[in-house]
């Protein structure tokens, strides 16, 4: 089976740079015997940024580049040179992506919006050079500070797709069949449970040139957030839709019945997706008579709902207006949901082992939040 080009899930070793050592250097020439301390600083340890690009749409650049390594700084030298700063590295990620701790879990940053870049593991500062020791009582300091140590950290990255609206519902439901319909989207489709493996985008035309974006998120099934079928390994992209389109067949035992397993699905997941807007869409009703579709209304829940076949069109346009309305409900309109702490049995089970033996440096951790060194900081 042909490895999938969707990547939503890596796991890296990254590590800032440290900074460099201060110089020791008392100054000597031939008419200036006493020329006293001049020591330069070190240079800054290279930062790691994280930076939001909405030309890319996986982690699969990530995949197989598994250490970002941040340069160190040089040290000072004499007559007050200051050493060169460690070179910086940028890890470019797609809109939506979050970043956690791989050892504790917690949430550390995540960007949201195209050119948003923040600074994921700052580099260690450079020590000061003797220079700035000398006093009226100490006129030639022979010490000088090192630099701060670099902070290794192993994080994981997840991207959690943007879109307006997503689709939920059981396999062969018919999310992909109406995202091809109503989009230039092109997922495969076939008669089989399953037959998508990896969510699809599609940019859905609405009047005036106006459009919005929508997911097709692969079936979810009974038992998905327990770790069942593929729903574990994708719920997380429901939690950044605005709009969830529940989608039944007509033809399932009970429409009732069916959207409360997927909606007790979801909030099990995340209990705060239950504050989203919410939109039924009765699938396949195509074969149905007036007499049927009658019957049908009396099996439905509290939300809006419409009746649709992706083959004959039918509902389609009143799908996309009600859509588009909730889309820009502004008194019904519920935050996007952003990061959120969730429990370990929501990590995807393929993680792979990294030699975290480094750690971070228990002196990185005095010196974080010093923005002043003096003499009795070392």
């Amino acid at each position: 089976m042909a490895e999938s080009n969707f990547v939503d899930y890596v796991k890296i070793l990254c590590r800032s740079g440290k900074g460099g050592a201060g110089a020791m250097h008392l100054y000597r020439a031939k008419y200036v015997p006493k020329g006293g301390p001049d020591g330069g600083d070190g240079g800054r340890g290279g930062n790691i940024y994280l930076r939001a690009n909405r030309n890319l749409w996986t982690l699969l650049h990530l995949k197989y580049s598994r250490h970002v390594f941040a340069g160190n700084g040089s040290p000072g030298g004499a007559n007050r040179s200051f050493g060169k700063d460690g070179e910086d590295k940028t890890i470019e990620v797609p809109c939506g992506t979050a970043v956690f701790d791989a050892d504790t879990g917690e949430f550390l940053c995540e960007v949201t919006q195209d050119g948003e870049e923040l600074v994921l593991l700052k580099g260690g500062r450079g020590g000061l050079g003797n220079w700035h020791f000398k006093s009226a009582t100490n006129q030639t300091p022979r010490y000088a500070q090192p630099g701060e140590p670099a902070i290794e950290r192993t994080v994981i990255l997840e991207l959690k797709l943007l879109a307006d609206v997503g689709l939920v519902g059981f396999p062969n439901a018919g999310k992909s069949t109406l995202l091809s319909t109503i989009s230039a989207a092109r997922p495969k489709i076939a008669d089989y449970p399953f037959t998508t493996l990896e969510p699809n985008l599609g940019i859905v035309s609405y009047r005036d040139n106006r459009s919005f974006v929508m997911a097709d998120i692969p079936g979810i099934i009974e038992g998905a957030s327990e770790g069942k079928g593929l729903g574990l390994r994708f719920l997380r992209h429901v939690e950044r839709n605005a709009v969830l389109l529940f989608m039944v067949p007509a033809d399932a035992d009970s429409i009732r019945g069916e959207y409360e397993i997927l909606l007790r699905e979801l909030t099990a997941f995340n209990p705060d997706l239950q504050d989203k807007q919410r939109v039924l869409a009765v699938t396949k009703c195509d074969m149905l008579d007036d007499e049927l579709l009658e019957a049908l209304k009396s099996d439905l829940p509290d939300i809006p709902t419409v009746f649709i076949s992706s083959v004959t069109g039918q509902g389609i346009t009143e799908l996309k207006d009600l859509l588009w309305s909730q889309l820009n409900d502004e008194a019904n309109r519920v935050m996007t949901l952003t990061h959120r702490n969730l429990d370990a049995r929501h990590r995807v089970a393929e993680e792979d082992n990294f030699d975290t033996s480094a750690g971070l440096d228990d002196e990185a951790d005095n010196w974080a939040d010093d923005d002043n060194f003096d003499e009795e900081d070392w």
